[in-house]
């Protein structure tokens, strides 16, 4: 039996069973590859040429962005190695199929550090003025949650999915569970940081508890990622800044001044959980600030006598 749509239940299956992936990985490969299933004809694998593929790839390309399309072909291409493992197909048509496209280098998008310090201090404004205890309460999570995601540099998906016996505000070490459960540990070096943590930690004690997770709504729920955006549109606004500020902004933020204080880039790796440098590197086009220093006070120019 060589149905297409049943094979990839089977390998998404295999995904999370064998090869224990993540779900938001197995969501993203069950979108793709649904979406090539009910896009070619005909739906026989062995029927599968170079050239469907290629037609499909096109049709990718004028739809989505070459980030998205990268992705996708990613998807499609980690299938066939299935089926070849398998020995579902005898040749893998991805072997005649040109993939390679230029993707645009697109600089990560930073805060500028004095915004950053307006959008905590609104935070913790409103954490002082709250008239309810319901308000209070949220103010306090709120400002609990962008004080770590700055303070460590982790992901929107790490803070959400972060387990309470993963946070050791004693020895100040959140043990941080990345892309591929790869773990890392990061420590948090501010006092001020420790203290709101330590303060939301005793107030949602009850919370915490009955999802294990560290941040929680006073629901009891875990947080979602959805939440803490909508979360931090609320305080944009509120602040009145005029930036479409995201929760991976205050990473990139993070790494950036990391780097213009001349913090060795392999340490930065580390710290944001990077399988290569080569990924950490691109930080180093947007420390502007750090450039603008040294071809103010390097460069030979400034001696000249003329």
């Amino acid at each position: 039996m060589n149905d297409l749509q049943t094979l990839i239940n089977n390998y998404l299956d295999y995904c999370q069973n064998q090869k224990r992936l993540d779900t938001k990985t197995l969501r993203a490969y069950q979108i793709d590859l649904t979406q090539f299933c009910s896009h070619i004809q005909p739906a026989d694998i062995l029927e599968v040429t170079p050239e469907i593929l290629e037609n499909f790839i096109s049709e990718l390309h004028q739809k989505y962005k070459p980030k998205t399309v990268k992705r996708k072909i990613a998807s499609l291409k980690t299938l066939f190695h299935y089926f070849e493992y398998k020995d579902l197909i005898d040749r893998n048509p991805f072997t005649k199929v040109q993939v390679k496209f230029r993707e645009p280098a697109l600089l990560p998008k930073t805060i500028p550090l004095h915004t950053v310090e307006t959008f905590l201090s609104t935070i913790y404004n409103q954490l002082s003025n709250a008239k309810t205890a319901y308000q209070k309460r949220n103010a306090l999570r709120d400002a609990a949650v962008i004080e770590l995601l700055f303070a460590t540099g982790m992901r929107i998906s790490e803070l959400c999915s972060l387990n309470v016996k993963s946070v050791n505000l004693y020895e100040r070490t959140i043990l941080i569970y990345g892309k591929g459960s790869k773990e890392r540990k990061v420590q948090i070096g501010n006092d001020d940081v420790v203290s709101i943590l330590e303060r939301y930690k005793s107030d949602f004690q009850t919370e915490i508890q009955s999802c294990g997770h560290f941040f929680a709504n006073q629901n009891g729920k875990e947080l979602s990622d959805q939440t803490v955006r909508r979360m931090i549109n609320r305080y944009t606004s509120l602040a009145a800044i005029d930036l479409h500020i995201t929760p991976h902004m205050f990473r990139h933020t993070f790494a950036t001044s990391l780097l213009e204080a001349d913090v060795d880039i392999r340490y930065i790796q580390e710290i944001l959980g990077h399988s290569s440098i080569n990924i950490t590197e691109i930080y180093t086009h947007v420390a502007m600030s750090k450039q603008r220093d040294i071809l103010t006070t390097k460069h030979p120019r400034k001696d000249f006598q003329i």
